[in-house]
């Protein structure tokens, strides 16, 4: 995913398509360490580790930040509780975005996915690496032949055209081109791994093939839990990732349809040099830590600022607990649209995924303003 991931993720890109927030800028307020619920009780050591590895591009994309990010270099290699508190809050303030549950929140995941190296009579769905002919296109302003609103593009010698999508490669169009880094037993499988950008995948002969995202079609993305709820598949009270999964591999004829209503198609790339509890690759260049990266709109903020956030979320299948966790943008996605809107991370696995399959709710954010001078003991 050392790209990502535009993270595409989640089941949450799947079933989020009611909670956007718009891209439009939301009025701020602003706040003190003491007015943000949990704060005083939150753990911030992870948060100040994830903030210190995004420092140094995010000074040079934001100056705002270039003091504070001077400060957390001054201080020792590893940071407890207390010397991150303090420097949270003597460098920055609290601004809360929008009113208080105007922010929406999904999850997202990195998948566990039985594979093979080869094409069996079990494994027959490929998982593409890169193709040399896709290009990248700024999709406000298409070169000829591609139509507006396309991201990536086909060269030929006759010049750029629309890439094949989705209903096409799943069709064949790639194939013969030695383009596939894996098979997949399940179609439905392969659909959320293109969702969350990334993958484990486990072959059985034991070994392990960690992949990211390394381009796209370039097809906009549609979010088929709107099209399984408004045909009357799954009430909408009832949609989530679980629920949609189990639904589309019990209808494999209508899944095949409906999955092809997204357009949008991933091609992967093997990731190197991870440990075995290392998070996938974020859009950051890091990988992601569960319950601290979030994956945000680029067009409104730059990959490390932190983030407060305050929700509810469910903590298990019945009971929702408070969800209080200074977190660091460290990814993005397509269906994260809007300056109130995340995809937290939750982790790797079938547990992370259940888990971030249920996160569709409203949020409360704000945004930690770094101040230009540090305020010792400021609340």
């Amino acid at each position: 995913m050392a790209a990502r991931t535009f993270l595409l993720r989640a089941a949450t890109a799947v079933l989020a398509a009611a909670g956007a927030i718009g891209a439009a800028t939301m009025p701020v307020s602003s706040a003190t360490f003491s007015d943000l619920p949990g704060w005083a009780e939150a753990t911030l050591a992870d948060s100040f580790a994830a903030f210190r590895r995004n420092c140094p591009k995010l000074a040079r994309k934001a100056p705002a930040f270039a003091a504070a990010c001077r400060a957390q270099a001054a201080l020792p290699g590893a940071v407890d509780e207390p010397a991150a508190r303090a420097f949270f809050e003597a460098w920055f303030r609290p601004v809360r975005i929008g009113a208080d549950g105007s922010g929406f929140l999904t999850g997202y995941f990195e998948p566990e996915i039985a594979a093979s190296r080869t094409r069996t009579a079990r494994f027959t769905v490929p998982v593409h690496r890169r193709p040399d002919d896709l290009v990248a296109v700024d999709p406000a302003d298409p070169p000829a032949g591609v139509p507006a609103g396309l991201s990536f593009a086909r060269r030929s010698e006759a010049g750029l055209a629309a890439y094949p999508d989705r209903a096409a490669i799943t069709a064949g169009a790639l194939a013969g081109q030695g383009l596939e880094l894996a098979w997949l037993a399940d179609p439905v499988d392969a659909f959320f791994m293109h969702v969350q950008g990334s993958a484990r995948l486990r072959f059985r002969d034991g070994g392990t093939l960690r992949v990211g995202f390394a381009g796209k079609s370039g097809h906009p993305y549609t979010a088929i839990g709107r099209i399984v709820v408004e045909e009357g598949h799954i009430p909408r009270e009832e949609l989530d990732y679980a629920r949609l999964r189990a639904w589309l591999k019990a209808h494999p004829a209508e899944a095949a349809r409906i999955m092809a209503h997204n357009r949008s198609y991933i091609f992967f790339a093997p990731v190197e040099g991870l440990d075995e509890a290392d998070g996938p690759v974020g859009a950051a260049g890091f990988p992601l830590l569960p319950e601290v990266s979030l994956a945000i709109d680029r067009a409104h903020h730059a990959f490390g600022m932190p983030f407060w956030i305050d929700a509810r979320l469910p903590a298990t299948d019945t009971a929702a607990a408070p969800f209080r966790r200074l977190m660091i943008a460290e990814d993005r996605g397509s269906a994260v649209v809007g300056e109130a809107r995340g995809d937290v991370f939750f982790g790797s696995g079938e547990a992370a995924g259940a888990r971030a399959g249920r996160i569709r709710h409203a949020a409360t954010f704000y945004r930690l303003v770094p101040r230009a001078a540090p305020a010792p003991g400021a609340r």
